[in-house]
């Protein structure tokens, strides 16, 4: 992997990307509404979703589809709205969730980590970002670009999604602190999906 990726650049990529993954974005705000809604476990299971969802953006990426799609505004338009489409939807049934639903974290795992990799996918903004981020640390002279990007990805998307399970875990202990007032928590969950959603349809 050294001979691809230089230990030098890959402590420099590390950083860096530790500092972007650490900055709250929509993938932050997404585990943190999920650990909020459905507890700690329902905030790492986001959080892990949402790293599946940059390991095919990475993989997207490597292959050139990415570059594909940034060509073609009207695809990446369509992208970008399907995904708010889905954030408003998460949005509506967080609002309209029953107090009682609010702890239900171990039943909803699977579905956190689906909707996880769901948000992150369906976010046209991660693709151009990985287009424009990993290629800066890549030298065609020490091998395949693509081999390149793999592994600056793979490392970018591990250290991400466990930064980002930490904040959805850190939100559903704060939710759980405050049980007794799920019902608000919900409304809160429901007000960051709608805020991503907006943040997407963002030019």
């Amino acid at each position: 992997m050294l001979d691809l990726v230089p230990l030098e650049t890959l402590l420099a990529f590390t950083s860096a990307g530790i500092l972007l993954n650490l900055t709250p974005g929509a993938d932050v705000m997404f585990a943190t509404a999920s650990g909020m809604a459905g507890g700690p476990r329902a905030g790492i299971a986001a959080g892990a979703g949402v790293g599946l969802g940059g390991f095919w953006h990475v993989g997207l990426a490597a292959i050139g589809v990415a570059a594909l799609l940034a060509a073609h505004p009207a695809a990446m338009t369509g992208l970008r709205w399907f995904g708010a489409g889905y954030l408003l939807y998460l949005a509506w049934g967080a609002w309209t969730a029953r107090p009682a639903q609010a702890g239900s974290g171990v039943s909803s795992l699977p579905r956190a980590f689906w909707r996880g990799f769901l948000t992150n996918a369906l976010n046209p903004k991660v693709a151009l970002f990985v287009l424009a981020f990993l290629p800066q640390f890549t030298d065609p002279a020490r091998g395949p670009v693509w081999q390149q990007i793999l592994i600056l990805g793979a490392v970018f998307t591990l250290s991400g999604m466990c930064i980002t399970a930490g904040y959805g875990a850190l939100a559903g202990f704060a939710g759980q602190a405050l049980s007794a007032r799920m019902g608000v928590m919900n409304k809160l969950a429901a007000g960051v999906f709608g805020l991503m959603a907006l943040r997407m349809l963002k030019d």
